[in-house]
């Protein structure tokens, strides 16, 4: 068969499946056929020739069919005049290359058109009538009530292959077919001559007829507010982008629309594509999505970001728990009547589907690592910057990843320092960051969370982990709390450090020292204030008790009166104005957690006992883990005060004075060290009231009577500070045991984690955080900056007397079982040591083998 009979059974094919499947409504008047007069000297013979905006065989073929129901020139018949001849009686104004954005090729304009422009001037007996037609899949989104039809109504943007698809099978039966009032080509190419010297005929038609459409999507569409296009555009033109071409051209030893190609890629895979259809989509579902989930959806502090709105471009900053997080803060905007905001989002949420429905939510898309491509640095920069040159709202999650322990993560800065650098560059309105806070009582990511604490390799997004995690929906989330925190002005930052007057003058610009410092100060600000936003829900409150005893379980009333007290305790001394604290009795408390399935009552005829459910303890480590914070130094006055039965009040502060500093750097605490005796003062004052600590006139502060109920109280307060205490004391115990000059901070920092990782095991922690590296980086970090040890130039750490009395405060807290538990398990020979660090290094050598093959 010759392959035009197949071309026409393909088409004939195409047609009668499209025919089953799609009706088009024809909007506006038919146009009348023009008449053909070849044989009139007056009159040019005259042909009819479609024109349809974007290249789409789909297209095409409905606008064929329905020139043939209207007794019109078939659209895929040839199209014949004088000697000339084409293949169809239909050309495309573009036929899209998102790759070709700068340099077009040579047939940038449709090479049919260049081609009957040319018939005309050898024939001027002839005329070609061109006939716009738009087609369009789905009403306005305005007026869409369905989720999915909603998801996938025409918009602005070109649609992919999938897309066309799926409107095709959606929308077959309310697509729209518009003929328009058709257009002497030869009149057209006259008056551009005329009026056009200095365009090519071509040029004016195509961008004639190009604006003419668009004209008429923009009546039924609206008009065209997701810029992608335009964005891309301006961005592959601009001098810093072009600047990198050049260099990567140089450095790849590439051609210069080779590397273009690159830059282009890189545009196609960060650039947002925001749509109000799929905003309205993401509206309708997450409203269905949030009813059926949770019980409610509780905000805190939205006025604050209402009224810096007016004069502020807004950064949101939040916490990063789930996934959800994404959805939840964009609904939540939203619903308030504030635009959406542009988030980052990880690469790893760029699949088929749900990064386009992201995209149209206003993400963009950031790689973990630009280490060592210096264009995709230049080109991702340069798309920030022009973001906030637009004043649009940004969201970024200043730690990076999902925390999977329930604290917060130590701050990456990349996105923070690009956008300080942004700034810097060009100043459009002052920045400001509000760190938002959000809280659940349930997650969907919690039993991934806890395999992945203890050792499991992390599961990367994908399709099939959406539609498992998907699968929960139908279990009961309770409430899920969002608290806007307080915010962080970036000028003010920036007067701290004396870098407000500093000007950056391109992207590939050094961040000055004093900008860096400016950086670092802004993340733990943010972090600061996202935890003193914390709310305090009755899942965080019921897992910071039972997790304080041996066995998970207290009696009833005893759980009840802790509950009761503990929420008294917040009441009389916040841990900060914004903070947020459940309004719920210990015996509600007790009932929702019951609701929820997270704990069970056993009953007993001396009284029923409260216990956590089987398998959940773990999983409630790190509810405990996100109100830490607020109750650590409470925790930690109990504990010296518990532990040593009397302590006088000015030992109890000096030893706090001395651990502060570790505690701020692991959980982001907001005192500053010169707050601290105020603030224990405030605690010891607060406790006494409760009558779990006794003050004296002399001011010693004693314990109630051992195993009173007062007591028991304090005891289950003391334990929250303890892990803390115990890893710290592990750290510094593998220090000393070498000796100074003997080991590395990297040799330091694997061994805790493998020791705290066999302590989990072997004393049942059940708390996976215990072993997280980041922890002990901290703490070594806070070691240096402190002054209690140094590294030689061998990279190894020295320390001197003042190293050892720290560990001496262990005494003060930790009993003799705990301290001889953990020097024993820190105890190596030499041999030991290389053989636990060799094993180490072998087993990440297999993991970086095994990510390189992926």
């Amino acid at each position: 068969m010759s392959q035009r009979g197949f071309g026409q059974m393909y088409r004939q094919l195409s047609s009668k499946l499209l025919d089953l499947v799609v009706t088009p409504h024809v909007l506006g008047e038919v146009p009348a056929e023009p008449t053909a007069t070849a044989d009139s000297e007056q009159t040019p013979q005259k042909v009819v020739c479609y024109v349809l905006q974007n290249y789409s065989r789909s297209n095409a073929l409905v606008v064929d069919g329905e020139t043939r129901r209207l007794k019109l020139p078939p659209a895929l018949d040839s199209l014949n005049i004088a000697a000339h001849k084409e293949k169809a009686s239909i050309l495309f104004l573009q036929h899209h290359n998102e790759n070709n954005l700068l340099n077009p090729p040579l047939h940038a304009f449709p090479p049919r058109l260049l081609r009957l422009i040319e018939v005309l001037e050898k024939h001027p007996e002839t005329d070609i009538e061109l006939i716009p037609v738009t087609v369009l899949w789905g009403r306005s989104p305005d007026k869409e009530d369905s989720l999915l039809k909603l998801l996938f109504t025409d918009t602005w943007a070109t649609p992919g292959t999938v897309k066309q698809l799926v409107n095709i099978g959606l929308h077959g039966r309310q697509s729209y077919l518009e003929f328009h009032q058709g257009q002497s080509l030869r009149q057209l190419v006259d008056y551009a001559k005329t009026t056009h010297p200095n365009l090519s005929p071509a040029t004016y038609i195509a961008n004639t007829l190009n604006d003419f459409l668009d004209n008429e999507r923009e009546v039924v569409l609206g008009p065209d507010l997701s810029d992608r296009r335009n964005v891309m555009h301006s961005l592959i033109k601009s001098h810093d982008v072009q600047d990198a071409i050049r260099r990567e051209s140089i450095r790849s030893k590439i051609s210069m629309i080779e590397s273009e190609r690159r830059a282009i890629g890189y545009l196609n895979e960060i650039v947002s594509d925001y749509s109000h259809s799929a905003v309205r989509f993401a509206d309708m579902a997450l409203t269905r999505l949030w009813t059926q989930l949770y019980d409610g959806v509780e905000v805190h502090n939205f006025s604050t970001v209402r009224e810096l709105a007016k004069d502020y471009e807004i950064i949101y900053t939040p916490c990063h728990r789930s996934h959800i997080d994404y959805l939840l803060l964009s609904y939540v905007i939203y619903k308030r009547g504030m635009m959406v905001p542009y988030i980052a989002a990880g690469d790893n949420l760029n699949m088929p589907f749900v990064g386009q429905l992201l995209r149209g939510g206003g993400a963009f898309f950031i790689r973990r690592t630009f280490r060592g491509n210096g264009l995709y640095t230049t080109v991702f920069k340069e798309y920030l910057y022009s973001i906030l040159s637009r004043n649009t709202p940004l969201e970024y999650f200043i730690e990076g990843g999902r925390s999977r322990t329930g604290r917060l993560l130590p701050p990456k800065t990349g996105m923070l320092a690009m956008t300080v650098h942004g700034h810097l560059r060009g100043r459009a309105k002052p920045i400001v960051f509000v760190p938002t806070y959000v809280g659940y009582e349930r997650l969907m990511e919690g039993s991934t969370y806890v395999g992945e604490m203890n050792g499991k390799p992390k599961e990367s997004e994908s399709i099939i982990g959406i539609l498992k995690t998907l699968r929960k929906i139908e279990r009961i989330f309770g409430k899920v709390h969002v608290n806007f925190g307080e915010p962080v002005f970036l000028d003010d930052m920036l007067k701290q450090h004396n870098a407000e007057q500093i000007k950056i003058e391109s992207n590939d610009a050094p961040v000055p020292e004093a900008v860096s410092a400016a950086v670092n100060s802004s993340a733990n600000a943010i972090l600061e204030n996202i935890n003193r936003a914390v709310v305090i829900n009755p899942v965080s409150l019921l897992s910071l008790i039972l997790l304080a005893t041996p066995k998970h379980t207290l009696d009833e009333e005893i759980c009840i009166k802790q509950l009761d007290t503990y929420r008294n305790l917040l009441t009389a001394l916040p841990y900060d104005e914004r903070t947020q604290v459940t309004p719920l009795s210990g015996k509600e408390i007790i009932a929702y957690g019951l609701k929820l399935k997270l704990i069970k009552r056993v009953q007993h005829v001396l009284g029923d006992i409260i216990a956590i459910e089987d398998n959940q303890a773990i999983l409630l480590t790190y509810f405990r883990n996100n109100i830490l914070h607020a109750f650590v130094l409470p925790s930690l006055v109990a504990a010296l005060v518990e532990h040593n039965g009397k302590i006088s009040k000015a030992d109890l502060i000096n030893v706090i004075r001395t651990l502060y500093p570790f505690l701020k750097a692991e959980l982001f605490l907001k005192w500053k060290d010169g707050e601290i005796k105020a603030q224990v003062e405030e605690y010891v004052n607060a406790l006494a009231q409760a009558n779990l600590i006794f003050v004296d006139d002399a001011d010693l502060i004693y314990s109630p009577t051992p195993n009173s109920e007062d007591h028991n109280q304090l005891k289950v307060l003391a334990v929250p500070v303890r892990q803390s205490l115990e890893r710290y004391y592990m750290t510094l115990a593998l220090i000393t045991q070498r000796g100074s000059g003997n080991i590395s901070i990297r040799q330091v920092e694997e061994l805790s984690h493998l020791v705290g990782q066999r302590l989990s095991v072997l004393y049942e922690f059940n708390s996976p955080e215990f072993f997280d590296k980041a922890l002990f980086q901290s703490f070594v970090k806070v070691l240096t900056e402190q002054g209690y040890i140094k590294t030689n130039e061998d990279n190894a750490i020295v320390f001197d007397a003042q190293f050892r009395n720290v560990a001496q405060y262990a005494n003060l807290v930790l009993d003799d079982v705990t301290l001889q538990m953990l020097q024993h398990i820190t105890s190596f020979t030499d041999d030991e040591l290389k053989e636990a660090l060799d094993a180490l290094a072998a087993q990440q050598a297999k993991k970086r083998l095994k990510r390189k093959k992926k």
